[in-house]
């Protein structure tokens, strides 16, 4: 079975799982996540491979991790993740990306992500849930970082943390790569 095969039979398995454990049915969930109810019948059959900007959306509505809803294996408590095992979940030609990291529910979402982006490359996000927190930390380059449409630059060396919860952007304008690590946190609520 191929990884893609197995993510999208996990991410089935996982969205029926959490949307039982909460209560929501179908309409629920897609009314609460902004995406259709027709959507969530094929993501439950394991029929599409919807895009990253969807299971977000799917996670923060169910109040799980994005690596809770992909996670094919249950099991003990310490998980290690190879370093071969991370999730590119988006890049672009130039050879921008992110990768989730691993992800745990303490009480709620939180997630670790590694991300490159190219000179001339973003990544836009929607607002989170009240109460997301975003960490991020910048090892190489120089981050645009744009929340609720004022920008703010990071240098290499430099942390950053911001509610989450407008939206808000990754940039880089600059002539090298940006390297940055981040650090998401999402409240749970019933």
């Amino acid at each position: 079975m191929s990884d893609l095969d197995l993510l999208t039979r996990s991410l089935a398995r996982n969205v029926k799982h959490w949307r039982a454990e909460r209560g929501f049915t179908l309409d629920a969930l897609a009314g609460r996540a902004g995406v259709s109810r027709g959507m969530l019948i094929q993501i439950e059959q394991a029929r599409t491979n919807p895009s990253i900007g969807t299971v977000v959306k799917i996670g923060d509505a169910l109040g799980v991790s994005i690596t809770t809803l992909l996670d094919y294996e249950q099991g003990p408590k310490v998980r290690i993740v190879p370093a071969e095992a991370a999730v590119r979940l988006w890049h672009t030609e130039a050879g921008s990306y992110n990768r989730l990291l691993a992800g745990t529910e303490a009480p709620g979402p939180l997630e670790l992500w590694d991300w490159r982006l190219e000179p001339g490359d973003g990544s836009e996000s929607d607002a989170h849930p009240q109460g997301t927190v975003e960490l991020l930390h910048v090892t190489a380059g120089e981050l645009t970082l744009v929340v609720d449409g004022a920008a703010h630059r990071v240098p290499a060396g430099a942390s950053v943390s911001f509610e989450a919860n407008v939206p808000h952007a990754y940039r880089n304008d600059g002539d090298t790569a940006v390297e940055m690590t981040m650090t998401v946190s999402v409240p749970f609520e019933h």
